[in-house]
């Protein structure tokens, strides 16, 4: 009935998707179970994509050829840059999407793809043989025979919804949750454990008076995600802003007494940087008030996501509170919000390339993994995808350095600090966020891509020449040619920038605090003829090159001294309790976690500067 494929995907949210489409695009055959075929890549959240650091995620995901950015272009019904009053380096693009259409556009792509399969049942076990996975079983009692298996399970594993003081089996509302493979893999010796997410009430948007809020239009240029030639949307939709108030978190208060979350019934932790609304009142109780964002669901649809509100309390007491909030006085709910308490697995089991230690060709991608958010686990489920189908192929794993994406930045996290809360990425984890910019992940990660083998990156690769050709050119030119003060005085006057006595180089002017080149290109004849047919996004990456030089001259020279450690390798099955001046704790971390690199473990934390300097000793360096 069934053929052995060489990836079995478990899971069809955006860790799975993302997974299955790697790992065809590597020319494996997949299979791709999900418990229901009706929501592959749900948005079980907020409707959006992107944001600090997770923008600059979804367009390193689409420079090694993914689907995220594209189907994020595609069904977006409006956009943001955010940052955009800061230095480029935080530039990060978002974007709200219309949650069917989303879903759909994903569907219709997989299901295009000659080499995916599909298959709708709960996963209930995996086919383990001499310590490597050699297929799953299913809830029918098949068994769907492979040489690799991603498990991206999402928030199901044992999931338990909470609403007040009930409790209901589920992985999402109106899902049931998926058991089994916790209890196998805990028997196999993993470690495992509990965590936390929740979402916020849905509102029916005609119930809601918008001419109390305050409107909060898109972008007036929208940009893409994608470095191909997407559809944009020939208009957006308008979210608003509101804010609740003291009586708001009076009534509130009134629920706290059945608050799972307060009340002991919740025993995982839930992510810092999205707390409930029942949090924010109890943490930060010398606010009078706190920012929701009323954010439509779709096109064609009046639901609306209440983005700030998340909250487990009863929902009697979630709508009285509802209607106390400017605009909301007469709001219906589609459904309350909930919490929801699922199981993970500390990713300091897994390797670089997201492979188990202890299951050969076993990966783990997304919030099995304790991240949260739909980007995080896009990017990790991509990168399994690719290792997986390396591994079959029996090659080299890929693993993107910290200096190459925030996607290594959030792995090399992942797997060598672990996490005990929900891992969310932010620019300021990342030492080399000068080079890993939104703009310039083509740049960075499109050739990495077509080196592993991936396929259909034809157009991708010759976007990507004619870029850097321009840019290169462009760069040159603004180096080695000048202005004249005649020509660019008055333009520096009108901005209060010093005039130029003599003949200066183009590139000089350039990195000048509010100097654009497209404002220069106006003004200077020989610049104009140059530019020509360079795109946008062209000019921007020429910009910022000849603007940030010196920053980003002196994060390349970090990154080299940093990849000095990284060529030191280290033998994963390295007796560590041998080295008597290690520290214990560095013994344990160490053993546990089987850096493959000197620099890998010089990040592990626990292991100190003078344990690194013991292994050089040890290692004859």
């Amino acid at each position: 009935m069934f053929y052995t494929y060489d990836v079995i995907v478990v899971g069809a949210g955006h860790a799975g998707c993302e997974a299955a489409a790697a790992a065809a695009n590597m020319g494996c055959r997949v299979m791709l179970v999900t418990m229901n075929m009706q929501t592959i890549a749900q948005m079980s959240c907020n409707p959006a994509m992107g944001g600090v650091a997770k923008g600059q995620i979804v367009r390193e995901i689409d420079a090694m050829g993914g689907y995220s950015g594209i189907v994020t272009d595609e069904t977006m019904v409006q956009f943001r840059m955010l940052n955009r009053s800061k230095g480029p380096a935080m530039w990060s693009p978002r974007a709200q999407s219309d949650r069917m259409l989303f879903a759909r556009k994903w569907r219709q792509l997989l299901e295009a793809h000659p080499l995916i399969d599909f298959w709708q049942d709960m996963v209930s076990g995996l086919l383990i043989k001499d310590q490597r996975v050699v297929g799953v079983r299913t809830g029918m009692g098949l068994e769907i025979q492979g040489k690799s298996v991603v498990l991206t399970n999402g928030t199901f594993l044992n999931g338990l919804i909470h609403i007040g003081e009930k409790q209901l089996g589920g992985g999402r509302a109106g899902e049931s949750a998926a058991r089994g493979i916790t209890e196998q893999l805990v028997e196999l010796g993993f470690e495992a454990g509990r965590m936390k997410t929740g979402t916020p009430p849905r509102l029916d948007g005609r119930s809601i008076d918008y001419s109390l809020m305050e409107i909060q239009p898109g972008d007036e240029k929208i940009e893409r995600f994608s470095f191909t030639q997407t559809t944009l949307p020939d208009r957006q939709l308008p979210c608003h802003i509101s804010y609740t108030n003291q009586e708001v978190h009076d009534i509130l208060k009134t629920g706290f007494s059945k608050s799972p979350m307060f009340t002991g019934r919740i025993q995982g932790l839930g992510p810092r940087y999205c707390p409930s609304i029942e949090d924010k009142i109890d943490r930060f109780a010398d606010r009078d008030r706190h920012q929701l964002f009323i954010e439509p669901e779709g096109w064609d649809t009046y639901e609306i996501y209440l983005n700030g509100f998340s909250s487990s309390l009863p929902e009697e007491v979630q709508y009285k509170a509802l209607t106390k909030i400017p605009g909301l006085a007469n709001v219906k709910m589609f459904r309350p919000g909930y919490a929801i308490e699922y199981d993970y697995f500390p990713p300091t089991q897994l390797g670089l390339s997201l492979e188990t230690h202890l299951v050969k060709h076993l990966f783990f991608a997304g919030q099995i993994n304790g991240t949260t958010g739909y980007e995080e686990a896009a990017c990790q489920g991509m990168m399994a995808g690719i290792n997986a189908a390396l591994g079959v192929k029996e090659e080299e794993p890929l693993i993107l350095k910290r200096s190459d994406a925030y996607i290594g930045v959030l792995i090399d996290d992942l797997v060598n600090k672990g996490t005990e809360e929900p891992y969310r990425m932010f620019t300021s984890r990342a030492e080399y966020r000068i080079l890993l910019r939104q703009d310039n992940a083509d740049l960075r990660l499109t050739p990495i891509a077509e080196k592993i083998g991936m396929q259909n990156l034809e157009l991708r690769m010759t976007r990507f020449n004619q870029k850097q050709e321009t840019v290169q050119k462009i760069t040159k030119f603004a180096q080695n040619h000048n202005a004249n003060p005649e020509e660019v005085n008055p333009y520096l006057e009108s901005l209060g920038s010093s005039p130029i006595d003599q003949k200066a180089r183009i590139a000089q002017l350039i990195s000048r605090p509010n100097i654009e080149l497209n404002s220069l290109r106006n003004i200077i004849p020989s610049l104009d003829a140059i530019c020509q047919n360079a795109d946008e996004e062209s000019l921007q990456a020429v910009e910022i090159a000849i603007k940030y030089e010196g920053y980003i001259r002196k994060e390349q020279e970090m990154v080299e001294k940093m990849n000095r450690l990284e060529t030191v390798r280290i033998n994963p099955e390295y007796d560590y309790q041998s080295i008597i001046a290690l520290s214990n704790e560095a013994k344990t971390k160490l053993s546990k976690i089987k850096p493959m690199t000197i620099g890998q473990a010089s990040r592990i934390s626990g292991v100190s500067p003078a344990d690194i300097s013991v292994l050089l000793v040890h290692l004859g360096r």
